[in-house]
């Protein structure tokens, strides 16, 4: 039988080894990276990208806060609260002086009354006031305190007479303002204040056109 050459035998051999350890040694192709592991992420940590935020969290909403607390008012509500309790000390310091000073018993009746009303009106109002944020005065102001001043002053005979004038005027006043609020107060609880206070101005409105119709005539009820 005949054997093939030998040099022919030699290279096949030579070729298939040559194949084998080509396989062999063959690697997957490399990362671009200088590890040689997975692309890392753009972080420099490695890891997902961080938030914008400093602190890592989630990045904050776009929209800032405004900085008005939810108690606040607007500058119509603050003004009418703060109004209100001038208006209500000078109502209960007229009160205090008119029970020691007026004449006509219809008038210390009245002047009890403002007192009494309110006084309790201006707590109220302080308790919304705080709930607001709002710092109400503590003393009335220098109009006010000039007022008061002139009535004291006054005669016993004259007292009763001015002291109700200026009770109709302040509470035609402090009516017309209290419905407007009840209705237009932009607060919720500032219009609930107005309107709850409303029906007692209204009565010590009707109450003053009395006493002052009845120190004209110089008659008591």
């Amino acid at each position: 039988m005949a054997r093939p050459p030998f040099k022919k035998i030699a290279l096949t051999a030579a070729l298939v080894s040559l194949g084998l350890g080509m396989n062999a040694t063959a690697q997957p192709t490399p990362s671009t990276t200088q590890g040689g592991g997975p692309k890392p992420s753009a972080s420099t940590a490695g890891g997902p990208t961080p938030s914008a935020s400093k602190s890592g969290g989630p990045t904050p909403a776009a929209h800032a806060s405004s900085g008005k607390t939810s108690g606040s008012l607007d500058h119509g509500d603050r003004k009418f609260v703060e109004t209100a309790a001038q208006d209500g000390m000078a109502e209960v310091e007229l009160g205090q002086v008119a029970e020691k000073k007026a004449q006509n018993p219809q008038v210390k009746e009245f002047a009890s009354r403002m007192v009494q009303d309110h006084g309790k009106a201006n707590d109220e109002l302080k308790t919304l006031a705080s709930s607001k944020g709002v710092q109400l005065p503590t003393e009335t102001d220098r109009s006010h305190k000039h007022k008061a001043d002139e009535l004291n002053k006054k005669s016993a005979d004259k007292f009763d007479r001015e002291y109700m004038e200026e009770m109709v005027k302040d509470h035609k006043k402090d009516v017309k303002e209290f419905e407007k609020q009840a209705k237009n107060a932009k607060d919720a609880d500032v219009r609930n204040f107005a309107a709850k206070t409303l029906p007692t101005l209204q009565e010590h409105l009707k109450m003053a056109e009395a006493a002052q119709k009845a120190v004209k005539s110089g008659k008591a009820k």
